[in-house]
């Protein structure tokens, strides 16, 4: 979806916008939420774009902040229309990580850590259905499939002929010694993995187990860029019952330099494609 009419990314540039104008005005989330007789929570929820901003939250928000320039309400006021529009994901329904598809559609580069499996950008249907099946035993196999739809859904970026997203990831060796669904499903799982790193704009690191210790042991992380430098990088971390976005200047840069080092230290580009069609061979036996 074009960037101009993704609803996460707009609800996050009005967010922002009316933070920089809450802090341009020196009063704190709390003093704003006492005058508009609301939850200092939903001040929270609206600058950090996690929730839906109406026209009518825009006004009262302007009138405290004494915006006079008619323009720029109008222009905040449009903001809050588009960013209620409907994104391709919500025709599946309730996804639980929805706010990260909205992120990652409107990306221009994604660097991605996983340690323990095959990133979903990266994965074959059949990898992803017994990921799915076996992460979640308890759901219901119509959910399932929705699921995967959406994950298939979501790779539509990488095989795109105009603005591929590009994707940087770095996998444990973990991730591919783990027998997800069985052998031979593995083995086309890993085969495809080469397959896709031979994309210009797909970069693939592994990390073997004897490089022994590393910065990556605390677990999975993503980083998202766009291509608006108006939208500021995000760190995303997914969670059992809810995720983590980390937003700060300062936070972003740990986990860009905590990622730098992962990249230093796993195989070069050319070794972990062998490292990884070995492996594949020796599902094949």
């Amino acid at each position: 979806m074009a960037s101009n009419v993704n609803p996460t990314v707009r609800r996050r540039r009005l967010g922002q916008e009316l933070r920089r104008l809450r802090e341009l005005k020196g009063m704190t989330a709390e003093e704003v939420a006492e005058r508009l007789l609301v939850s200092q929570s939903k001040i929270s929820r609206l600058e950090n774009g996690r929730r839906s901003i109406s026209q009518r939250d825009v006004r009262d928000l302007c009138g405290v902040y004494e915006v006079e320039d008619h323009r720029v309400v109008e222009s905040l006021m449009q903001m809050a229309k588009d960013s209620r529009q409907q994104g391709w994901w919500h025709s599946f329904g309730d996804i639980p990580y929805s706010v990260y598809i909205g992120l990652e559609t409107d990306a221009a580069s994604l660097r991605i850590y996983d340690p323990q499996v095959v990133p979903g950008l990266l994965q074959t249907r059949q990898y992803a259905e017994a990921l799915v099946s076996g992460a979640l035993p308890e759901t219901a196999p119509a959910d399932i499939e929705k699921r995967v739809q959406v994950r298939m859904r979501r790779q539509e970026r990488i095989s795109a002929t105009e603005n591929p997203l590009r994707l940087w990831t770095v996998l444990d060796e973990a991730a591919l010694r783990r027998v997800v669904g069985s052998r031979s499903l593995m083995r086309e799982q890993l085969e495809h993995l080469v397959e896709q790193s031979r994309l210009p704009h797909v970069t693939v690191q592994v990390i073997p187990f004897d490089m022994g210790a590393h910065p990556g042991l605390n677990g999975q992380y993503a980083i998202l860029e766009f291509p608006d430098t108006a939208d500021s990088s995000v760190v995303y971390i997914e969670g059992v019952t809810s995720d983590l976005y980390l937003e700060k200047a300062n936070d972003v840069q740990k986990y860009s330099v905590m990622y730098e080092h992962l990249r230093a230290q796993a195989l070069g580009v050319e070794q972990s494609r062998q490292f990884i069609a070995d492996i594949a061979k020796d599902y094949a036996r």
